[in-house]
């Protein structure tokens, strides 16, 4: 959505980013806050996802 913040929270990790998400169905956060569309998460909780392989002839 945007590029990635530095993280400035005392708890980050020195270079730790912030990323904006946006979410294919709205979540609601650990307190049954929401539904959100998108949030800030910290770089340390994202994971990539791999590619789909590309289909053979």
């Amino acid at each position: 959505m945007s590029a990635p913040e530095p993280n400035r929270h005392a708890r980050a990790f020195q270079g730790e980013l912030l990323y904006w998400v946006a979410f294919d169905t709205p979540q609601r956060d650990s307190d049954g806050d929401g539904p959100y569309r998108r949030a800030q998460i910290w770089g340390r909780y994202l994971r990539a996802t791999p590619e789909p392989e590309a289909e053979g002839p």
